[in-house]
């Protein structure tokens, strides 16, 4: 999935799930900073943040990468 495909994912399910920036990122240990630039696609994001921000969300790594069934 392209970087920016992903950043978009992850903003629009954090809306969807009613966070802010300052909340997710204060829920993950993260600055906003480290954030804004995930969901704007200038900073990759590793795994273990993938996971961390799927978990957060209460969605699966899955569904952050548009992989789920099987895609």
């Amino acid at each position: 999935m392209d970087q920016q495909q992903l950043a978009g994912r992850i903003r629009a399910f954090r809306k969807l799930k009613g966070y802010t920036q300052n909340e997710l990122s204060e829920k993950l240990g993260v600055s906003v900073a480290v954030l804004g630039a995930v969901e704007r696609g200038t900073r990759k994001a590793e795994p273990r943040l993938l996971r961390e921000i799927a978990d957060a969300l209460g969605i699966e790594k899955e569904e952050l990468n548009g992989t789920e069934g099987g895609n």
